[in-house]
Parts: C-alpha cells; structure tokens; sequence
C-alpha cells in the first residue's frame, strides 16, 4: 500500500511540468521576430548543454527589442542523451504552451532526470529570483511518528544545503528511526548563482515547505533559481552506488536537530533564521573538528562584484578555517608535507583528523604583492564550480597569517610531468595529452563564458594546472585573475602580472588584455604539451633565439609539424588529432588578438573535426635576443610603457620582480 501511494504521488508531480509563462516582462507576436529568435535558441539549447558540462548561457539571440537570453541546466553527471531529450522535452513544451509571454522558465522531470531551460528579454544571469513557481506535497499522512518524520527531515534538509556548495546539486538519504524508513532528498540551483544566493533560495524553500505541511511523505518546492524534492523512495536515478552520487559524507544527527531546533514550531520562519545563524555552523564544526567554532562569515547577495571590491573577503561565503587546526594538520608546515612553492609562498599537504587530505597555500610574510592576490583569490574562486577548476575549501587569516585551502590532487601538477624526465614525460601518453588539453579547453570555457562572472585568468601556464587521481586537469592559481561583468571582454591596466612566454604582446608592451590573452596563452600551453618543451627552454637555432613559438611557426612552413611531438611518445598517437592541434595552437597565438579564436570556437575546432580551421597568421614575436645582462622589462619589443608596472617571471614563479611605478 505504501508503494502504491508513493508511486501515485510521483505520476501526479511529474506529470506536470513546472514551467511558468510570466507576463511580467510582455508580450511577443507568434510568429514574429521575437518567437523566432526563441525557437532557434531552443533548438541548440540541448547539443550546447551537453557540450558544456552540463550547463549552458547563451549570449543573446537578435538584437534589440527581440533580443533573447538562454539557460539550460541538467543534473550534473547525466548522460548526454537523458539530458538532451530532457532539454528538448522542455523546449517542446515551452514552444507550445507559451505562445506570447517572453520570459519562461521549466523546471522539468522527464524521463528519470531534471533539467532546467529558462529564457528571457533581459539578462537573468547571475540574479537572485525569489518568485515561488511549484509548491506541492503528498497530502496523505502515513508517518507512525510525526515529530520523528519531521526531525529527520530537518536533518536532512540541514545536510543538503551544507553539501550543495560544492556543484550546486547534491543527493542525500537520512533515515527515520522509528519507523526504519527512508527518506531521500535532493536540491540543486542554477549555477549561475553564487553560493550565498544559492543557500539563500534553498533556505527559503525549507522556509515554506516547514510553515505549512510538516509529516508529508513527499514533495516538491520550486523557484526559478533552485528546486527541492524529497521522498520516502528514491528517484530521479540520484542514489545509486556511483561515487558521484553517493559520498561518504557524515549524516547530521537527530539529536543534533533536536538540540537545534528549540524555537516553537509557530514561529518557525523567525526560528529557522535564527537557527542558521547561530547554531548550523556550530554543529558542524562539533562533527568535523577542523572548522572555527560557530565561525561562518557574513553573506552578501549581489549578483557580481566590482573589480576593487576586494578589500573585504568576508562576503565571499567561503569556510574560514582555524589556524590551529592548519597548524596541526600540517605538522606546523613541516617540510616533509611541503609541495612546492610559489611567488605568494609555498604549499603544503594536510590531513584533517577525519582523513580529509587538503592542499594549504601560505602566504609569505615578505611578499609585498600577496595581500591583494590573496583576496582576490578568495572572493573570485568562492563563486567558480566547474570540475576543470581547483576547488577551494576556504581560507583562514590570523595575524600576518594568510592562508588558502584547497582540495588536495595527487598528481602535481602538468609542469611536474611534462618538463621532467623522460619516465615523468613517458607517462603523458598521446591519450592524456589531449584529454588534458579538451579539459583546460572547458575549464577556461567555463570561466570566459559560462561563469556567473566573465573571468581573465592571466596566468595560465603548465605549473598552474593541477592533475588529479585520474590525470584530470584542474586550472589553479586566481590571484591575478580578473572578473568583467557579463557584456565586458577586456580593460587595460597599468600594472602588467603574467608569466614572459605566456604573455601576448599587447599586454606586455601596452596593458591591454581581453578574453584572447587567455587564448594566447592556452596555445603556448597547448604546443607545450605537445612537444614535452617549455616555451622558454629553446636554445640557438640557425643563428638566432628561438621560443617554441616561433620554431613551430618555422615546421608550419616547412610542413613538417610532426616534428614536434615529444620523442618519449613515440609512434603512438593519431598524426591527424596532432596536427589539428598543432593547427590550433598557431591560432591562439597570432599577433592580431582578433584573428585568434574564442574558447567557444576552440572547443568546436577539437571536438568537431568538421569545422574547418583557417590558415594562421604569423605569431606574436616578442622576445628580443640580448646578450648582455639588461633590466627586465627592456628585453621586450616593443618597450612598455615606463608608467606601467611589470609583475612578471621568467619560468614558473609567477612574481618574481616587479619595475617601481
């Protein structure tokens, strides 16, 4: 009997779509050019998705005042193909059902998955958007123990907007003891929010949910910026036995949440405020041992912070850690757990008393360009999740002591492969080479494009992309990066910070950089890990210094480019995949910063051997040779500015010297 109800609770939810026609933004004519700019936007939304780890903005569809915005979202770790029909279900839908309205939004339950498609005239990305769109729950009461159901339901809850942080979705099962059922949840946020607007709409979701319909069995709450459901059978597909769905993670207790929970049940909403701020955090730091003591930073709700907002890292949502708790975990940074070192520093392995491995950045003390670095690293990575990205746990400041925290990978990083010994290099195959390269192409993707902000990385280069257990690559090391807002591609500045090699000339002699800085330095990256030589490691070659750009520039006319494949692989790689990236490579580093492609166009030409790749123009050449001993920043030609500063290294400290202003 219980089985049967349940099951007719799940026909009657998912029977019907939470998609909401708003007339709150207007009208269009059917058939116009308003609904003809949507329904093209809908027919890429699903091939675009799936390409992009499994979320996807657009940039407008038509021009003003037909202009259309996109979003579409699955479940992270869904197979393309559950996802695709998933995002075509709901575009389907949309198509037919809103025939006028311009702003539309889907949560849809199709076929053992969850996507959102949602689209608009104005921009949403980013915005916190509070409007309830679903509310429902099983109105049949069959809990023996209310109190317990209700406990147990608040402790899940409780875990799942702790876990969510981390890829915007998570999955979890608490058990109820009294009746030894099983009650499983789940909640996810568009990833366009920050994870301070993301907790915020869940909360208010428990909020409703515990204002109105406390022992329901079952139910489902709605907003267009996150969504909650929870039953007493599992669904959707989300709890099996794959480590991405099911983490060893430590369940909060009922007793926990009875100790929590002490505000009277009709004042719930003023209850559950109060609870989160002074007691959620608490019971966590109890459980995991390593976190301050009811310690949780204060949160700000803006969708995008400006440039200099960087002087105060408490409104980045992130976990401020206990320095005695860094201290302890890293045998006070003993050199035995050192991992290497940096311009800010040097970093270190920690393991909680819990078994949770950690990577500790420490701040130097003498670093005169640390501090800015280090907030800016905060407040800019807090707000970015993609799995081609270093995650970071949090940070701690003490004094002098500045301190970030990130999750541990145990492969080093590429520079530690790719620029070792042949038996380092060896174990690059031509396979991971370019499963590397496809991931640093989606993890810088991700941060031009699909981020909540528009993020410059400046410093992208071998020794910053991490490797995990399965050789994954992680982009790392924010501190130079810089945030746009969503329409704004490039600036200049006076202040010029980068690895020499990386650098494209423009921003070297001028200042100037864009999204397509970023690009030059993928290709430098790109022909590094293809040859197994740093860009800087060339010697004299027919009389003059070379960099590897210019040498392969020199294959590429010779029409032997094949050359350049590391010797430790041998023959065993695809030629054609080799020189399609190859062919690549040269595009990013073109002098004109127009003729180099986008990482949107990039991603295309790797994963799409369809899409034809247009001759390259000559490579910017900005070293200059220099026999005899001269300031740093005059071995560039064309001279920079003597007004600008230069923040720069030679190999892989990324600040090594700086010119006075």
């Amino acid at each position: 009997m219980v089985n049967f109800l349940v099951s007719f609770f799940f026909v009657l939810i998912t029977s019907v779509s939470a998609n909401n026609c708003r007339n709150r933004s207007g009208f269009f004519t059917p058939d116009g050019t308003y609904d003809l700019n949507r329904r093209a936007l809908l027919s890429s939304l699903p091939s675009n998705v799936t390409a992009n780890d499994d979320f996807y903005t657009t940039s407008a569809t038509g021009q003003d005042p037909n202009r259309v915005y996109g979003l579409g979202m699955c479940v992270p770790g869904t197979d393309a193909r559950s996802c695709s029909d998933c995002i075509m279900a709901a575009s389907d839908g949309l198509v037919k059902n809103c025939t006028k309205e311009k702003e539309v939004i889907d949560w849809r339950m199709y076929r053992n998955t969850l996507c959102l498609v949602r689209y608009s005239n104005h921009s949403f990305y980013g915005s916190l958007d509070m409007e309830r769109l679903r509310y429902e729950y099983n109105t049949r009461d069959i809990q023996p123990n209310v109190t317990d159901f209700d406990l147990t339901w608040e402790a899940l809850m409780f875990g799942l907007i702790e876990d969510v942080r981390v890829s915007y979705y998570a999955a979890r099962t608490q058990v109820v003891e009294s009746s030894k059922t099983n009650l499983y949840g789940f909640v996810q946020c568009s990833r366009d929010l920050s994870v301070q607007n993301c907790t915020r709409c869940l909360q208010q979701n428990v909020i409703d949910y515990r204002s109105c319909c406390p022992g329901s069995q079952g139910g489902i709450v709605s907003r267009p910026s996150c969504f909650v459901r929870w039953e007493i059978e599992a669904f959707l597909g989300l709890f099996d036995n794959s480590p991405s769905r099911q983490k060893d993670k430590k369940s909060v207790s009922t007793r926990t949440i009875v100790a929590i929970v002490i505000v009277p049940i009709l004042l719930i909403a003023l209850g559950f405020a109060i609870w989160r701020k002074r007691k959620s955090y608490k019971a966590f730091t109890t459980e995991n041992g390593y976190f301050s003591a009811a310690k949780r930073l204060k949160k700000t709700y803006d969708t995008a912070q400006p440039d200099n907002a960087g002087d105060d890292i408490s409104t980045s949502g992130s976990f401020q850690f206990d320095f005695k708790a860094i201290e302890a975990a890293t045998s006070n940074f003993h050199n035995a757990n050192k991992l290497g070192h940096g311009g800010f520093g040097e970093v270190y392995k920690g393991t909680f008393p819990n078994g949770t491995e950690i990577a500790v950045k420490r701040l130097s003390k003498t670093s005169g360009q640390g501090e800015r670095e280090f907030k800016n690293e905060v407040l800019l990575v807090a707000k970015l999740q993609h799995r081609n990205l270093v995650r970071l746990l949090g940070f701690c400041v003490q004094g002098e002591e500045k301190i970030l925290v990130y999750e541990f990978l145990p492969n080093k990083s590429l520079n530690y492969f790719l620029f070792g010994d042949s038996t380092k290099r060896s174990q690059l195959d031509w396979t991971r080479r370019y499963k590397i390269i496809g991931g640093i192409t989606r993890g810088i993707l991700y941060l031009h494009q699909d981020s909540r902000l528009t993020i410059i990385h400046r410093d992208l280069k071998a020794s910053n992309i991490l490797l995990d257990a399965d050789m994954n690559p992680k982009i790392a090391d924010f501190g130079m990066a810089r945030n746009f807002r969503m329409d704004q591609t490039e600036d200049n500045t006076g202040r010029v910070v980068g690895t020499f090699g990386y650098m494209p000339p423009e921003y070297v002699t001028s200042g100037h950089f864009s999204t397509k800085s970023d690009v030059y330095s993928f290709g430098v990256l790109v022909l590094e890990i293809i040859g197994g030589q740093k860009n800087s490691s060339f010697n004299e070659k027919d009389g003059s210094i070379s960099n590897l750009v210019t040498y392969v520039w020199r294959l590429w006319n010779n029409d032997s480019l094949l050359e350049l494949v590391d010797p430790v692989i041998g023959d065993n790689y695809d030629k054609y995949e080799v020189i399609r990236c190859v062919h690549i490579g040269l595009l990013c580093v073109q002098e004109n910063p127009t003729d180099r492609p986008t990482m949107l166009t990039i991603f295309q030409m790797l994963t799409n051997t369809s899409v034809t790749l247009p001759v390259p123009q000559p490579p910017g050449f900005f070293f200059r040779v220099r026999s005899e001993k001269v300031p740093l920043a005059e071995s560039l030609q064309p001279h920079p500015s003597t007004s600008m500063s230069i923040v720069c290294s030679v190999n892989d400290v990324s600040i090594t010297c700086v010119s006075p202003r």
